[in-house]
């Protein structure tokens, strides 16, 4: 039987951190964090999920950050959030202080609320960027229009949105490092165990989290599509079921109710299955 203090995976060792003349001016962070409750599924370390190695809150905040960063610099540290003082804590001892935040609102392909996340109190469709300030420095002239929130569809497993890159690169300086990165990205420092050019991301990517495009509008349950709309959308709804998906795969790829996409089926001539999977079990998702 584990001991409910253990982790439920050893960490594995902790390289040093990597060097720059002069010091990185601009760090993002997804630290690997640890929840008290590690026995279900939300535990990203748990073995029947392998997700990644997690540590535990005093182990990041030893992290020697301040000794690879400049006087003046930047941070941008992914929390949880139910760890909101745990990522307040981590920014003052890697000696940054907290300015503002930025907002990863988690959409389903048709742009509406991706509620399929987890939590105890509220289902969390968001994650937060803690943005901190180590010295004086302003964000760069393109953050003045920028707005901060990042609107875009989940991949694996707490892996985040590529966009974040785009956004950081405009309004902080480089040299950039990345902590606990889970890819290499071009002009990047990557440090962590899955920043590799070959590591694939532990953690299975689920149906309907493949990333893409919002292609479907948004729709309250009451509303209603335009003709045009309705049309090229009923015939695309009938080429992805002729091909294998079932109402409640489209249902799910729209974020429309399965009634609504039965009518937009029949709308385009739709020869419907019996009830139940199609037999190739190919919900082409994504297709």
């Amino acid at each position: 039987m584990t001991n409910s203090t253990q982790p439920l995976r050893t960490n594995e060792v902790v390289a040093p951190l990597p060097s720059v003349a002069g010091g990185f001016q601009t760090v993002l962070a997804d630290p690997p964090w640890r929840f008290q409750n590690r026995t279900g599924k939300v535990a990203p370390e748990h073995r029947r999920l392998d997700r990644y190695s997690t540590l535990d809150l005093d182990a990041i905040c030893n992290l020697p950050l301040s000794d690879v960063v400049a006087k003046n610099a930047h941070l941008y540290l992914w929390v949880p959030n139910a760890l909101l003082p745990d990522g307040m804590r981590v920014m003052d001892a890697w000696g940054f202080r907290y300015v503002s935040n930025l907002v990863w609102a988690k959409r389903r392909k048709d742009g509406g609320p991706d509620g399929r996340g987890v939590g105890f109190y509220f289902r969390n469709v968001t994650e937060l960027i803690l943005f901190g300030v180590r010295g004086s420095m302003r964000t760069l002239p393109p953050a003045r229009r920028q707005v901060n929130m990042i609107e875009t569809r989940k991949r694996e497993h707490s892996r985040k949105p590529d966009e974040q890159y785009d956004l950081i690169e405009a309004c902080s300086p480089g040299p950039y490092l990345e902590m606990f990165a889970r890819k290499a990205m071009p002009g990047w420092t990557a440090w962590g165990d899955e920043s590799g050019t070959d590591t694939q991301p532990r953690g299975k990517v689920h149906r309907g989290y493949q990333g893409g495009e919002i292609d479907a509008p948004f729709l309250e349950p009451h509303d209603r599509l335009d003709p045009a709309t309705a049309d090229a959308l009923a015939d695309q709804l009938r080429q992805w079921y002729e091909r294998g998906a079932s109402v409640r795969d489209l249902a799910t790829r729209t974020g429309y109710t399965i009634a609504r996409v039965r009518s937009l089926l029949a709308k385009a001539g739709t020869r419907m299955r019996d009830r139940g999977r199609p037999p190739s079990q190919q919900a082409l998702l994504g297709a």
